[in-house]
């Protein structure tokens, strides 16, 4: 980084790194008296007999101040408030990127640490919550202190909590792999700070024992009798030993936590730690000892930093913005213990779960799984919200600090997921319905895929269906093993050795032998993985089949057809992807199967989309698109589009249908009435029926490239029972989203 690229970013294209929006519509006279005079009046006055109201009429339940006096900014020092704020800034960038926190950051011209809190309890009324930021020692700790008893909204010096609360997840996680006792270490935190001092109280909360502590600080050792006026904090931790070095400290020692300076620990001073030594240094960006310095010292350490460029980095914004969060949902009047130790035992847990793709290609690796090199979660992985927030709004709750008292956690973890993206809000909807049917069996064919491997960990995680693998076991169990992945819970058929094999040839000679095939040809596609399992669903030993990661498409769509087959009535198979965007979502179809379809498959695939739309609690609006405009063109190829609207409406009389229609007019209500006022579809189309396939599936491509929208699907419609097939692009999430579909097509309907 060079020093006038910081500077560019800062000042260009505009100045700072925030802004304030309006939420409300403020185009009209009449949106304006609601924002202001007259209108304006009526919560002023419901807040004035129940101020709590305040967190319905206002943004304080969202809104949280960072607050400093600049005289610990970073490792810049006392460099003053104007200096500290695009420190400030920045932080007010990170609660709104992870938490959807808004933020005042507030920047005092004052020292004196009771104006500071007079100056904080005075400006109380407009926040749900204080984030004390870069505030040096030991002032920090009288204002936070202050703050907390005489408010009741969260207040939380970051400097202090938010390094033990992660540090905290990384010391149990690592103590967890070496097998010790976290009542046994010994603990040596260098930095008698507030974020020395706070690591410190809080190991102590964890479980460790306070004789097995001790702090260090620039002159050595903080030990009884070392000065006659110590500050309180650190007289606290002011040990009965004989040590005086950081050197001396550090022999036979189990845990490392630098929270001061760098370079200041030597190779020769980690050799002396015990076995399996835990070394957090964090002085940041130069550690107390260079990662591959102690690494090279010390190959059985567990290392953490405080960079992003080695394993384990503690970083606070793995908790500010998801404490708050959690905080700010409950209304809580404050952060304490309990919910600190539920982000602590959020995080440690889960970074032991499958980690996301979208994780993995962020950091450019195949596999991140719990280990020396993988103790907390990094950083960008969405889940922490969803794991961190609802547990400390329990912890809220439970602690008695909330004032919202009852929360459906379920819902909750939707409303959070809605926040990151509209496909999660969607997935976890389709998540929950599946859950009512968890005993579905799904067949998986393409068993030694690691995609589909980790889809069917967390397919039985979330409880939403019943994998089933299809393949030589040992085989499957080699690949599991290979990508670290738990297949606890799923089921694995060996289709070469089922007794069921020699049955589903029957079966399907039977089906197919007026179409050529022999019985010794049936036979041999049940040796096949794929036509193994479509065979199980076709009898009814298994609900559904998902699969087409490592096939084209037509090689999965073909034998589908041949041994599952239409549903009753329909001459074609199609499919569609939905394209969910923050205020509306689209079907797009056929986008998969049907080149040029003829009048009546087009009648099929708008009657089945629209179904499909239905299914997912969406009224249909169905455009017929074309490059004409009812009839602005006329040739044979547009002559079926007009056909097949005529037998859409013959069939389905109450269907929102009109067309043929060009794409922007589908979507622009006004543009349509302006000069087609007889279209017999209101607002904007979101099933949209293309042409041909060509059409469809460059349409699909090209919004998915550069819209903000979000893909699910693709999805296949017309089977005789639920048969789905994958993408080969397709991540975890997709499979997970797939399966869940198609369990709910399995009890509530083939779409």
């Amino acid at each position: 980084m060079r020093n006038q690229e910081a500077l560019e970013y800062h000042r260009f294209p505009t100045k700072g790194k925030i802004e304030i929006r309006t939420t409300k519509p403020t185009a009209t006279r009449h949106d304006l008296t609601m924002a202001y005079s007259p209108g304006v009046a009526v919560p002023c006055m419901e807040i004035h007999r129940d101020r709590e109201l305040a967190y319905e009429y206002t943004i304080k339940s969202n809104l949280v101040a960072v607050i400093s006096n600049g005289t610990a900014v970073l490792g810049l020092g006392n460099i003053g408030a104007h200096a500290a704020k695009p420190v400030m800034e920045g932080k007010a960038v990170l609660f709104k990127k992870f938490a959807n926190i808004d933020v005042f950051d507030l920047e005092l011209d004052e020292t004196d640490p009771v104006k500071i809190v007079e100056i904080v309890k005075a400006l109380a009324p407009t926040f749900g919550g204080i984030n004390l930021e870069d505030i040096k020692a030991p002032e920090c700790f009288y204002i936070e202190t202050e703050l907390k008893k005489q408010l009741d909204i969260p207040v939380f010096h970051d400097d202090q909590h938010g390094t033990a609360i992660i540090s905290g997840a990384a010391l149990l996680n690592a103590l967890e792999l070496v097998n010790k006792n976290i009542a046994d270490v010994k603990v040596v935190v260098s930095g008698a700070g507030a974020s020395g001092i706070s690591c410190a109280r809080f190991y102590l909360t964890l479980g460790v024992t306070k004789k097995n502590i001790l702090l260090v600080d620039s002159r050595g050792v903080i030990y009884q009798g070392r000065d006659e006026n110590m500050e309180p904090n650190k007289a606290f931790f002011a040990a009965d030993t004989k040590l005086r070095t950081l050197a001396d400290a550090l022999k036979d020692c189990d845990v490392f936590v630098g929270l001061s300076s760098p370079n200041i620990v030597s190779p020769a001073m980690v050799a002396t730690m015990a076995k399996d030594p835990i070394i957090f240094a964090l002085a940041n960006p130069d550690p107390e000892i260079p990662y591959p310095t102690a690494k090279e010292a010390r190959p059985d350490a567990i290392l953490a930093t405080g960079r992003s460029d080695y394993p384990n980095q503690v970083n606070n914004v793995l908790g500010f913005p998801f404490i708050f969060r959690g905080a700010l949902d409950v209304h809580a009047r404050e952060i304490n213990e309990p919910m600190k130790l539920a982000a602590t035992h959020a995080l440690a847990k889960l970074v032991k779960e499958d980690t996301p793709d979208e994780v993995l290609k962020a950091y450019g690796v195949r596999s991140m799984h719990f280990g020396r090199d993988y103790l907390i979660p990094t950083p960008f992985d969405p889940r922490v919200l969803l794991y961190v927030a609802p547990a400390v709004a329990q912890a809220a709750i439970d602690s008695g600090v909330a004032r919202i008292t009852e929360l459906d956690m379920d819902d909750y973890r939707d409303r959070l997921a809605a926040s990151q993206s509209v496909v999660q809000e969607t997935a976890r909807r389709l998540v929950r319905r599946a859950r009512k049917y968890s005993q579905t069996r799904v067949v998986f064919p393409e068993a030694h895929n690691e995609t589909i491997l980790r889809a069917c960990h967390q397919i039985v995680l979330e409880g939403i269906a019943q994998p089933v693998l299809i393949g030589e076991e040992s085989e499957i169990q080699a690949c599991a093993q290979e990508y670290q992945v738990s297949l606890e819970g799923v089921e694995i058929v060996d289709n070469r050795k089922s007794p069921l094999r020699k049955e589903f040839a029957r079966h399907l000679f039977q089906q197919r032998q007026r179409k050529g095939m022999e019985l010794h040809v049936a036979e041999l596609w049940m040796e096949r993985p794929v036509e193994f399992g479509l065979m199980m669903v076709k009898t009814g030993n298994a609900d559904t089949f998902v699969g087409g990661i490592t096939r084209s498409y037509p090689n999965i769509i073909r034998p589908a057809l041949q041994i599952v087959g239409l549903r009753d009535g329909m001459r074609r198979v199609s499919g569609f992807y939905m394209l969910l965007y923050r205020n509306q979502t689209l079907f797009l179809a056929d986008t998969t199967v049907n080149e040029e379809p003829d009048a009546e498959v087009l009648a099929e695939i708008a009657i089945s989309t629209a179904k499909s739309a239905r299914f997912f609690g969406i009224t249909p609006n169905v455009a017929m698109l074309s490059y004409s405009n009812f009839g602005s063109v006329r040739n044979a190829g547009l002559d079926r589009i007009t056909r097949a609207l005529q037998i859409v409406k013959a069939r389905e009389p109450g269907l929102a249908i009109d067309g043929e229609m060009q794409a922007h007019l589908s979507l622009n209500e006004a543009l349509r009435k302006k000069h087609y006022p007889f279209s017999e579809i209101s607002g904007s189309a979101n099933v949209l029926i293309f042409p041909n396939l060509h059409a469809a599936n460059s349409a699909y491509r090209l919004l998915s490239e550069l819209s903000e929208g979000e893909i699910i699907g693709p999805i296949l419609m017309g089977m005789a029972k639920p048969v789905n097939v994958l993408s080969q692009e397709a991540l975890v999430q997709d499979v997970v989203h797939i399966t869940a579909i198609s369990a709910l097509e399995a009890h509530e309907g083939v779409i």
